[in-house]
C-alpha cells in the first residue's frame, strides 16, 4: 500500500486514484503502489524536496546593481553564517538569492535592521513560498495544426501541380535569413562566455539548424567541443610550477570553474553541470536550464527568452556534427530532396506521427523520418541518391573520416557525386514514398542506409552475427554493440549500433503504417494529381488534412494481430530465428499458433471441439522438417539479389523453372506466397471469464507483487479456474472460429487471428473478442520469453503448415 510520505500526493477519486504530483490516474491500489514506486514519481519528489529545502536556507535580496558580484553577497552575508550559494538575476542584475548551509542564518539575517553593502540600502525577505507544480509537456494541439493549415491552404489549391505545392511547403517552412542571423548571435554570445571558462572551448552547431532542414522554431542543437580545453588544462598543470603561485603561464586566473574539475577524468555529467551552471548565472535571457543525465546522450536544455528558442549543448557528439554534413551533401547532391522530406515531416506532424514534446516520446523524430525518405531514394529505379558505401567510395584520400571507431567518410563536395538518373517529378515520388512503406516489412528487416536496403532481422538475433554485420562499417572497434531493435529498426548511416528510430512502440508504427496506405490510396486518385475546376481541395491541401480526433472503425472486423518483437524473444529463440534465415516468418508463427492454442485451452478453458481434435490427430502423421521447409524458402527468395535489396517493394514473379525446382508436394507454393494456411480452431467457452478478472487476480496475489493482466500463465489460469468454479455456466455455450494466418516478407510480419461467432444466443461474444484483443497478444508474448508451450501443438501446427 501506498507509504505515509506519498499519501498527500495520492488522491481518491470517482474512478479511482490520481497522483496530484505527477498529475496521473490510476484505476487501483496496485497500479498506485506500482507508480509510486516508479522513476517520475521518484524524480518529481525529489526535486520537490530539493526545492523546499532551498526556499527554506534562502532570503530574497533586493535593491542591489550589476555591478554587485555574487562574491561581494557572499562576503558580506556571510556574517550571519555559512552561505551556501548565491544567484544573482543575471538579466538586470537587480536582486538575488542567498542559500545559507544552516536555517538559523536566516533568523539573524532577518533580524539584522539594515543592510548596506557599497552605499547600497539592501532590502532582506523570507522567500516565497511555492507550491510545486508540474508543468505538462505540450503537445501538438489538434485545433492549432488545423488553424495553422487553414491559412495554408487557399494558396495550395491555387497553384498549379503538386511539385508547386511542395516547393510552397518548403518556402513557408524553412529558416529566414533573419532567424539564422539570430541564432548565429547566440551561437556568438555562448562562444565568447564559454571560451572565459573553458579556455580554447568550440561552440560547434549541428541538426536542423545548419542541415538544410531546419523550419520555424526548430531547436538550436550545440555541440561543446572541449578537446582543446584538455590541451590547455594539462599545459597549465605542467608549467605551474615555473608560473607565479594562483597564476597559470599565460596569465588566466587558476582560481576559476577549471580549478574545481580535471576534464581529463571528470564524467560527462559532472562537465555538463558546469555548463548548466554556466548558462544560468552567465547567459542573458537563458532560463529552464537543466540537465537531462538519463539521455543517450547526456545534454543540457535551455530556453532562449528573447527569441523564444530551445537547445540543446551536448559533450562528445561529433558523430552527430558528421552527420549534419551528410545531409548537407545530399541536400547539394540532390534538389529533389529538401521538398520530399519538408513535405512528409509537415504530413507526418498533421497525422501525429511525429513531434515527441521535449524530444521524448514515442513517435518518429525527424531525423528518423529524414532518413527513411532518403532509403526510399536510394531504392528508386534507378536510384535518386547513392548508398553510404557507394559515397565512401567516391571519397579521395584526404577526405576519409573515422569518428569513435566508426568510418563516416564521404565526398566534401556535391559535385564529386554522379546525377541520378531518375527523372521522377516530386509528385510521383511523393507517392512512391508511401506506396513504399504502406507493405514494408518492419518487423522483419532492419532498414540500413550503408547498404541501401533491409537487412533481414535474423542477422541481428545473434550476437556472434551482429559482429560480423557491422564489421565493415566499425573497422577499429573490437566489440560493437548491437543496436536495440524494436518495432522499426533504422540504423544510423555511420553509427551503426544505433537505431534512430529506437524510440517508437507498436502503436506507432501501425498509426505510421496506416497513415501511409491511407495516402496511397489517396495519391492513385485524380484528386492528387489534378487541380479541381470546382475550387475543391487537391493534391497536398486534402493530403496534409489534420488527424481528426474521432476515426471511423469498421465494426465487423474482428482480428486479432500479434506483431513480431524481435526485442522481446528470449535468446534461445532469436538463436533458432537466426538459424532458420528467411525462414523465420514460419518458424515464428508456429510458435505463436502453438502460444495461442495454449492460452485458449489451458488459460481460458476454451475448449476444442472434437472434430478439431481429430484433425489435428491426422495431422500429426504428416510431421514435416522445419529445415527443408526452410531451405525451400531460402532457394526461392536467393534467386534474385535485388529482390533482397527491396524488401517492402513487390518482388518480380519468379521463372517458370522455379516451380520445378523441388518435387516436394505444395512446399514451394508455400514458400512463394509466405502464407501457410493454418487449419481454424473450432472453440467452445462455458463461462464468462473475462469478467471480473482484476478483482480475482487481486485476490489470488493478495500481497505479492503486483504484476500485469496476461504476466504468468500459472496466476492466468488460476483466475480463469476461480471465476469458472464460482459464477455459473452459460445457458448456452459460445461457440467460435479462429482462423489464424501468418502475412510477412512484403507486408509487416505478424499473425492473424480471425475470429467469427458460430453460435452466440448469450449474445457475449463481442465483450469476449474485446477482452481477447488485448490479453492473447500479451500472452503469447509471456509464453514466448518463457518458452511455454506444447511441443506435440508445434509439430501439429508445422504438419498442417507443410501441407496447406
Amino acid at each position: 500500500m501506498t507509504t505515509m510520505s506519498t499519501d498527500s500526493d495520492i488522491q481518491t477519486t470517482s474512478r479511482g486514484f490520481c497522483c496530484r504530483l505527477c498529475n496521473v490516474n490510476l484505476p487501483n491500489l496496485p497500479s498506485v503502489d506500482q507508480h509510486v514506486k516508479g522513476r517520475k514519481h521518484q524524480t518529481l519528489s525529489t526535486v520537490r524536496s530539493t526545492r523546499k529545502s532551498h526556499e527554506e536556507h534562502s532570503v530574497f535580496v533586493s535593491g542591489i546593481k550589476p555591478e554587485i558580484s555574487p562574491t561581494d553577497l557572499t562576503e558580506y552575508f556571510q556574517q550571519f553564517g555559512a552561505v551556501a550559494d548565491v544567484i544573482v538575476d543575471k538579466d538586470k542584475g537587480v536582486y538575488a538569492i542567498v542559500q545559507f548551509s544552516e536555517t538559523e542564518s536566516i533568523q539573524a539575517a532577518l533580524a539584522c535592521v539594515e543592510h548596506q553593502l557599497k552605499g547600497l540600502k539592501l532590502r532582506v525577505k523570507p522567500r516565497e513560498k511555492k507550491e510545486f507544480k508540474l508543468i505538462p509537456k505540450k503537445k501538438n494541439d489538434p485545433q492549432k495544426l488545423q488553424q495553422i493549415f487553414d491559412r495554408l491552404k487557399p494558396e495550395l489549391c491555387q497553384l498549379p501541380s503538386v511539385d508547386a505545392q511542395m516547393k510552397l511547403i518548403v518556402e513557408r517552412l524553412q529558416l529566414g535569413e533573419n532567424e539564422k542571423k539570430a541564432r548565429g548571435l547566440v551561437v556568438q554570445l555562448l562562444q565568447e562566455v564559454f571560451v572565459e571558462f573553458f579556455p580554447d572551448s568550440q561552440i560547434l552547431l549541428f541538426g536542423s539548424s545548419v542541415n538544410t532542414f531546419g523550419i520555424h522554431s526548430c531547436d538550436l542543437d550545440l555541440f561543446l567541443d572541449l578537446e582543446n580545453t584538455k590541451t590547455f588544462q594539462a599545459r597549465a598543470k605542467t608549467s605551474t610550477e615555473q608560473a607565479v603561485e594562483g597564476m597559470s603561464d599565460d596569465g588566466r586566473s587558476e582560481d576559476s570553474i577549471l580549478s574545481d574539475i580535471d576534464l581529463s577524468t571528470a564524467s560527462s555529467a559532472e562537465v555538463l553541470e558546469l555548463v548548466a551552471t554556466i548558462l544560468k548565472r552567465c547567459v542573458p535571457s537563458v532560463h529552464k536550464v537543466h540537465v537531462v543525465s538519463t539521455a543517450r546522450l547526456p545534454v543540457v536544455k535551455y530556453h532562449h527568452r528573447e527569441l523564444n528558442l530551445h537547445g540543446d549543448i551536448t559533450l562528445n557528439n561529433r558523430l552527430g556534427v558528421r552527420n549534419t554534413r551528410f545531409l548537407q551533401l545530399l541536400s547539394g547532391v540532390e534538389e529533389r530532396l529538401r521538398p520530399l522530406v519538408f513535405t512528409i515531416r509537415y504530413w507526418a506532424k498533421q497525422k501525429q506521427l511525429a513531434g515527441n514534446p521535449s524530444g521524448a516520446g514515442p513517435l518518429l523524430n525527424n531525423y528518423a523520418l529524414t532518413l527513411l525518405v532518403v532509403f526510399f531514394l536510394q531504392n528508386c529505379e534507378p536510384p535518386v541518391l547513392p548508398t553510404v558505401d557507394q559515397l565512401r567510395d567516391m571519397a579521395c584520400e584526404e577526405e576519409e573520416c573515422v569518428i569513435e571507431g566508426w568510418n563516416c567518410t564521404f565526398p566534401s563536395q556535391p559535385i564529386a557525386v554522379q546525377p541520378s538518373q531518375n527523372t521522377q517529378d516530386l509528385c510521383s515520388l511523393l507517392a512512391g514514398f508511401f506506396s513504399f512503406y504502406a507493405q514494408f516489412d518492419f518487423a522483419g528487416s532492419v532498414i540500413s542506409l550503408r547498404e541501401g536496403r533491409a537487412l533481414p532481422i535474423t542477422n541481428f538475433l545473434s550476437q556472434d552475427n551482429d559482429d560480423e554485420t557491422m564489421q565493415e562499417g566499425q573497422p577499429s572497434k573490437p566489440e560493437p554493440q548491437r543496436p536495440k531493435l524494436g518495432p522499426l529498426n533504422l540504423l544510423d548511416p555511420f553509427e551503426l549500433s544505433h537505431n534512430v528510430a529506437g524510440n517508437l512502440n507498436e502503436r506507432s508504427l501501425r498509426s505510421f503504417q496506416k497513415e501511409c496506405q491511407e495516402a496511397e490510396k489517396y495519391c492513385r486518385s485524380l484528386r492528387y494529381r489534378h487541380k479541381s475546376t470546382k475550387g475543391k481541395s487537391w493534391g497536398l491541401a486534402r493530403l496534409l488534412t489534420p488527424l481528426r480526433d474521432v476515426q471511423q472503425v469498421n465494426p465487423e472486423q474482428l482480428v486479432i494481430s500479434i506483431p513480431f518483437k524481435s526485442a522481446s524473444l528470449p535468446e534461445a529463440l532469436r538463436k533458432e530465428l537466426h538459424s532458420a534465415g528467411d525462414g523465420f516468418r514460419l518458424l515464428w508463427s508456429q510458435k505463436v499458433c502453438s502460444a495461442v492454442e495454449v492460452t485458449l485451452t489451458t488459460v481460458l478453458q476454451c475448449h476444442l471441439d472434437a472434430s478439431t481434435a481429430a484433425g489435428a490427430e491426422e495431422m500429426d502423421t504428416t510431421a514435416w522438417s522445419l529445415n527443408d521447409s526452410t531451405q525451400s524458402v531460402e532457394s526461392q527468395s536467393g534467386s534474385s539479389p535485388r529482390c533482397e535489396a527491396a524488401v517492402g517493394t513487390k518482388r518480380p514473379l519468379s521463372s517458370g523453372s522455379d516451380s520445378s525446382a523441388s518435387p516436394r508436394g505444395k512446399k514451394p507454393r508455400l514458400a512463394r506466397t509466405g502464407r501457410p494456411e493454418f487449419p481454424p480452431w473450432m472453440c467452445v467457452q462455458k463461462h464468462m471469464v473475462w469478467v471480473g478478472r482484476r478483482k480475482v487476480r487481486r485476490e489470488l496475489m493478495k500481497d505479492a507483487d503486483c504484476r500485469p493482466e496476461g504476466s504468468c500463465m500459472e496466476l492466468e489460469s488460476q483466475v480463469t479456474a476461480s471465476i469458472a468454479e464460482k459464477e455459473p455456466e452459460l445457458k448456452e455455450p459460445l461457440e467460435f472460429k479462429v482462423c489464424p494466418q501468418m502475412v510477412g516478407g512484403t507486408e509487416n510480419t505478424r499473425v492473424l487471428l480471425k475470429l467469427e461467432p458460430t453460435r452466440d444466443k448469450a449474445g457475449v461474444f463481442h465483450d469476449f473478442f474485446h477482452f481477447l484483443e488485448a490479453f492473447v497478444p500479451k500472452m503469447v508474448e509471456t509464453l514466448l520469453e518463457k518458452g511455454t508451450g506444447s511441443a506435440s501443438n508445434e509439430t501439429r501446427v508445422a504438419s498442417v503448415a507443410n501441407n496447406g
